[in-house]
């Protein structure tokens, strides 16, 4: 019997596009069901009773959550195409330390950037700036974080370029002036389809971020 893989998300969650383009990456088919987070289903808040947030990934009725983990299931799981995660356990560990980096600080950085403003927003800007030029010198001069091959961390880092209109302009930067070589990755990563085809449209996340902000008072 097949599989049935249904994935719970909202387009524009960077986390749920890590999800997405994990499970393009290993050729697995699945049901997309689009939550609306201001009204969610009794399925999400069945799947996820703990967090009721976005992505689920459900896998013959029971539930993953949390994108991270959710990658990391599906890399165990499909495990037939390239490995995200390397298999020594070293390179292995620090793959999963600079994912959960980009989750607790360039996440945060950039939620600051687009809903902050004066002196809160220009030290969350340089923040953001010391936090991209870091991980630009742990992506080095590989193609990829994971070596020749799309990995774990491009995997959880690539969607959030669907961000960076916005945060250029909202916080008025020019990311690949700051960080060239981070703009090359992330055009590379776009070259797959996987990546190409998961992650949301520049000017569309930025449509919906002027309307987050004029909801919280800052257009």
């Amino acid at each position: 019997m097949a599989d049935e893989i249904v994935l719970l998300d909202s387009w524009a969650s960077p986390f749920g596009m890590r999800v997405r383009i994990a499970l393009a990456e290993k050729g697995v088919k699945y049901e997309y069901k689009e939550e609306d987070l201001r009204n969610k289903s009794p399925l999400l808040l069945q799947m996820n009773a703990v967090h009721k947030k976005i992505p689920v990934l459900i896998h013959n009725g029971k539930p993953i959550c949390e994108s991270l983990i959710a990658i990391q299931y599906i890399d165990e799981v499909w495990n037939h195409k390239s490995p995200l995660l390397p298999s020594d356990p070293y390179p292995r560990a620090q793959a999963r330390f600079w994912s959960d980096y980009v989750d607790n600080k360039f996440h945060d950085y950039s939620r600051k950037v687009v809903a902050t403003k004066g002196e809160e927003l220009e030290t969350a800007k340089k923040e953001l700036i010391d936090c991209l030029r870091l991980l630009e010198d742990q992506l080095g001069n590989k193609p990829y974080f994971g070596g020749d091959n799309l990995g774990f961390v491009d995997v959880a880092l690539v969607p959030f370029y669907s961000f960076f209109k916005a945060l250029e302009t909202f916080g008025n930067l020019n990311i690949e002036a700051e960080c060239p070589k981070l703009i090359a990755w992330a055009k590379r990563c776009l070259q797959k389809e996987s990546v190409s085809k998961s992650i949301a449209d520049q000017h569309k996340v930025y449509g919906m971020v002027c309307e987050m902000r004029k909801k919280i008072g800052l257009e």
